[in-house]
């Protein structure tokens, strides 16, 4: 028996107009997997065997998901020491054209920002970082319009939160910390479609009633989703049943097989950071 939709707050908005939902750039920091990436972290899932060569196909055919979406995809230099490294998401946070550098609660990550550094750089972003005490690894935020909610849990703590709203409030955001307890990210239980609606797996959110609008999706899987710009929404292979939802909703998902990352709590918001407001 399928899962109905659980609402909290407000009904989300039918999508049925998405031509002011397309974004004044479109360039996809991206980083290949590391020959290590089998020894990656996992922290709420069984260890599982992970085959590297597929995953680096499931990668490339991910990248190229993008590019054929209009994505101009940058290739950060790659860390093979760092065996997480392909979860570029995690090491910046972007907001505006402003790049904040993320300091991860995993010790062991964090020499993965290095090349990003460099990369955002070149691309013409004010950059910043986030210092000790603080920790934040950037699948803790999730950016709806000018409000940013970031996840206060295993990876980010309070301090990260205090230094992701120094950073971002006096560009005119809104800062909300949220409580992550039952997975690794926030991301790993929330993302939002383009009308600002919440979407996640009820038994994996730790308060669904912060979202001003909030839809449940049926598959785990399912709550994660890249925007790509129009209708278009990057998703899983894992969530067919999230997918048949959205696309009840107007919109159109893209599917891409990524279960090689699925195994190391990856999903696919963290194989690339999106910049979406770079100047000109």
């Amino acid at each position: 028996m399928s899962e109905a939709p659980v609402r909290a707050s407000e009904a989300p908005v039918r999508a049925t107009r998405f031509g002011d939902l397309d974004v004044p750039s479109k360039k996809a920091l991206i980083r290949r997997p590391s020959p290590r990436l089998a020894e990656g972290l996992v922290t709420h899932v069984e260890r599982e065997k992970v085959d590297v060569e597929l995953a680096l196909e499931q990668w490339e055919a991910y990248a190229e998901a993008l590019r054929t979406h209009g994505w101009e995809t940058v290739e950060v230099d790659p860390a093979d020491d760092c065996p997480d490294s392909v979860f570029v998401e995690d090491t910046v946070v972007m907001y505006r054209n402003v790049a904040l550098i993320a300091r991860s609660g995993a010790e062991s990550r964090r020499d993965e920002t290095l090349g990003v550094e460099e990369a955002v750089a070149r691309l013409g972003c004010s950059v910043n970082w986030i210092w000790e005490p603080g920790t934040l690894d950037g699948g803790d935020v999730l950016k709806i319009g000018d409000t940013i909610y970031v996840g206060r849990g295993g990876r980010t703590n309070a301090a990260g939160v205090q230094q992701v709203r120094a950073a971002f409030e006096p560009l005119g955001a809104r800062v909300v910390a949220v409580p992550v307890s039952k997975v690794l990210h926030l991301k790993s239980a929330v993302t939002a479609l383009p009308d600002g609606t919440v979407i996640g797996h009820i038994p994996k959110v730790d308060r669904p009633s912060l979202f001003p609008r909030f839809l449940s999706v049926p598959e785990e899987a399912g709550s994660h989703v890249v925007l790509l710009g129009g209708p278009h929404v990057l998703m899983s292979a894992a969530a067919p049943k999230s997918a048949e939802l959205l696309a009840d909703l107007g919109l159109e998902p893209v599917v891409v097989d990524i279960g090689e990352f699925e195994k190391l709590e990856g999903c696919v918001t963290c194989l690339s950071v999106r910049l979406r407001e770079l100047y000109a």
